[in-house]
Formats: C-alpha cells, sequence, structure tokens
C-alpha cells in the first residue's frame, strides 16, 4: 500500500531552489540539511516537495543530468495571483499564461535548476473535452 508519493528535485544550489518554491507557492521547510529540503504545503493535505543536492552520494551518478523531458505541476487556488509573484519575481515565462480547452488555466515557469514548473488552475473544460472525462471525476 503507498503510504504517499512526492516529488524531489535535484539542484545545483538547494537554498536557491528552496527559496523559489517557498516565495513562489508558500511552502514550510519541514527539514533542512545543507544537501536537502523537504517542503510541506500549508494546505489541508500538506504535499510535500524535496530538493536534494544533484551531487549527493544517494543521487545515481547517471540521475545527476540537469532536468529535461517532465514537468512539476502545481495546482494552486489561484493562478493569476502565482502569475503575478512569478513575473514581480523575474521568473522566465516559458509558456504564458493562458486557459485550455481540456480545463485548466496555466502557465510555465521554470525552477532555478531548469525544472519545468508548470502551475494550474482548474477551470471548466469546453464541451468536448467535458466529455472525456469519467464520471464523477472533476476537470
Amino acid at each position: 500500500m503507498i503510504t504517499d508519493i512526492f516529488t524531489v528535485v535535484c539542484s545545483d544550489n538547494v537554498a536557491a531552489s528552496r527559496d523559489f518554491y517557498v516565495d513562489l507557492f508558500g511552502f514550510e521547510v519541514i527539514f533542512e540539511a545543507d544537501w536537502y529540503v523537504q517542503l510541506q504545503g500549508q494546505d489541508p493535505h500538506r504535499r510535500q516537495l524535496g530538493i536534494v543536492a544533484r551531487e549527493h552520494d544517494s543521487v545515481p551518478e547517471r540521475f545527476r543530468e540537469r532536468p529535461a523531458g517532465f514537468l512539476v505541476s502545481v495546482e494552486v487556488d489561484d493562478v493569476d495571483a502565482v502569475h503575478d509573484r512569478a513575473v514581480a519575481a523575474g521568473h522566465r515565462m516559458e509558456l504564458t499564461l493562458r486557459d485550455e480547452d481540456w480545463g485548466q488555466r496555466h502557465f510555465i515557469t521554470a525552477d532555478p535548476d531548469g525544472a519545468a514548473v508548470d502551475v494550474i488552475t482548474r477551470i471548466a473544460p469546453s464541451p468536448e473535452f467535458a466529455a472525456l472525462y469519467s464520471e464523477g471525476a472533476s476537470a
């Protein structure tokens, strides 16, 4: 039985990555060493994100490359407010803020180590996409 699942991102600068996620999303630091930080959301579900030093011996050598080919998706109540904070902080927009027919308003930025961060608020999908969601699933 799975008891939890969360993403751990590798970082060249753990402190800079910690600050990025704390400042943009309001995570709190629940564990911190010079090589690893565990963050926890202040939401009722207390979602977590880990940040590990890329060169730490707990990271197998072949996984120490800079990120490519994946997104860290963060669903928030107000994507516009997070977007405003990201812009004010000078974060580069990899995908501009927009509404998608499949039921998302989102933008994509990158964390200090180059991981794509897709920030999402759910919106009503178009009728075409609404029909693709299983009954009882929230779009």
